[in-house]
Formats: C-alpha cells, structure tokens, sequence
C-alpha cells in the first residue's frame, strides 16, 4: 500500500519540526496510541491499539528515523506486530518546506505491506482505515500546534542537536575520501 499527500500547517516550520520530534506530543496525536518511548535518538517503541475493519489488535512497534536533515525532513522505517491480526512494516518520508513565517508544508509518503489477518481484510477496507487514522493524526496534530505557546518554540540549541545528529550520521557512513 502507498500513500502520499501533504497538509499546510499552521505554524512556523521551526515549531512543526520540533513538535514532529516531541515524543508527548507525537503520543497524545496517534490514535489509539498506549505509550511512545524513545530508546535512542533515533528510535522509538509504541504500543498502539488499532481496529482495522473487524480486526482490533494492540500493536507493538518499533520505528527508527534516518536520513534526518532539520528542520526539513528525515525518513522513518516501522515494523509492527499484532500477534494473530498481523503485521505491519514499510517506511515513510517526511519533508517540511516554510510557506511563510507561520505556515508550513508537509509532504508526506509512505509505503506499507500488511500481512496475517489484516491482508486478509482487502485492501479497499485497509486503505480506508488508513486514511481515517491519518486524518484524526492531523486534527490533534493541528491542535497541538495552534494550541502550542510561542515561547515553546524550539531554540536554536535544540535544532543544532538534530543537525549534529545528522552529522554524526552521515560521519559513519561516508566513504574516504581517496588520497592522492
């Protein structure tokens, strides 16, 4: 399954960063969401519960982000598992681009395979779902963000961690430079 689109946030792309990359705030907009635990800077661990069509399951997961380029995107893998009902595994790219100083757009694609029960549902069924969950994500999201204080916008101290995250990254993955 893919699914692609992008939403016009209201908010300043700084803000929509740093609440992309806020583990209370990401926790309180997925739905069904149990608990949302960062287990390196990189990954998280979920537990949510989620009615797929006649399939409700409480899901465990694992999501690790690469590629992490702040304030304007990173990529997202995902695996989880639902016991009987299935799994689900796929990945995601996120990319943020100011619009004006209080207005960001996100675009978003993702890619996602299912199996056990849940492939078993159709796909039809399954896409639904989806959207419905990615439309209450963004509800709360765009609440949480109309409701967020200016004052806690993220400081430059907290998008600089991410940069140096992503340098890091990118440091043990670059190839040597060829001598002369």
């Amino acid at each position: 399954m893919r699914i692609e689109n992008q939403r016009e946030l209201p908010c300043s792309q700084a803000l929509a960063w740093a609440a992309l990359n806020d583990d209370a705030v990401l926790q309180a907009c997925i739905p069904g969401c149990e608990s949302l635990t960062r287990t390196a800077p990189d990954r998280l661990e979920a537990v949510v519960i989620a009615a797929i069509g006649p399939v409700r399951a409480r899901f465990t997961g694992k999501l690790a982000l690469s590629d992490i380029n702040a304030p304007t995107g990173y990529k997202l893998s995902f695996e989880g598992q639902g016991g009987a009902a299935g799994f689900s595994r796929g990945t995601a790219e996120v990319r943020l681009s100011a619009v004006s100083a209080r207005s960001t757009q996100l675009h978003y694609e993702a890619t996602m395979q299912i199996g056990g029960k849940l492939a078993q549902i159709g796909s039809r069924i399954v896409d639904a779902a989806a959207q419905k969950i990615i439309q209450e994500f963004f509800t709360r999201f765009e609440a949480q963000l109309t409701t967020a204080p200016a004052a806690e916008a993220p400081s430059p101290a907290s998008i600089s961690r991410w940069a140096q995250l992503r340098n890091w990254w990118r440091s043990l993955f670059a190839k040597p430079e060829a001598s002369g």
